[in-house]
């Protein structure tokens, strides 16, 4: 596995060792020994997600507060996403700061997003297959929503009408954000 730092301390890029021949691939998308051989981190994953969506569907910007924060271990099965990641830690040299990064099935790259992140992901590719594995289990009362298109975080998702659910269009901005509660 290779890993990459990003600007933004914890959140990292991932790429998996893909085994490929006459047949087709195989690769192993998480090993507990060797994630924590590659980046020091022994994270206990509790659930798993996945969702497909449509070209043009935005998803986000999500996070829980604490104390039922979650890590995240993502990465798309199918298709391709601009993936971005928002450092909401108060105390972060880079609060509210953004990471961009296009995933794709093809080249089969992840990012750790480590609690403390909030996240979300524009789909590229009509039938795209997102998957996310989690270090805690989905709490409703500490899910939170941060605006997608916050006009103080500056983020270029490259569109200017995605396609939205209920929650996302309900979005607050960072700044009226309660992240601890």
């Amino acid at each position: 596995m290779e890993i990459g730092r990003t600007p933004l301390e914890g959140l990292l890029v991932l790429r998996p060792k893909v085994f490929r021949d006459e047949r087709g691939w195989f690769l192993e998308s998480f090993n507990a020994r060797a994630f924590k051989e590659a980046t020091g981190l022994d994270p206990r994953f509790v659930q798993d997600n996945e969702s497909r969506s449509q070209a043009g569907v935005l998803r986000g910007l999500h996070f829980q507060a604490p104390p039922r924060a979650q890590g995240k271990l993502v990465r798309v099965i199918v298709g391709a996403v601009l993936d971005v990641c928002l450092d909401i830690r108060p105390d972060s040299p880079t609060f509210g700061q953004h990471y961009k990064i296009e995933l794709t099935g093809d080249e089969k790259n992840m990012l750790w997003i480590p609690e403390g992140f909030a996240h979300g992901f524009r789909t590229l590719e009509d039938a795209t297959i997102f998957s996310y594995k989690c270090t805690d289990f989905y709490h409703p009362p500490s899910e939170r929503t941060v605006l997608w298109n916050d006009p103080a975080l500056g983020i270029d998702w490259g569109v200017t009408d995605p396609v939205l659910s209920a929650k996302d269009r309900a979005g607050i901005p960072l700044a009226a954000m309660t992240i601890n509660a």
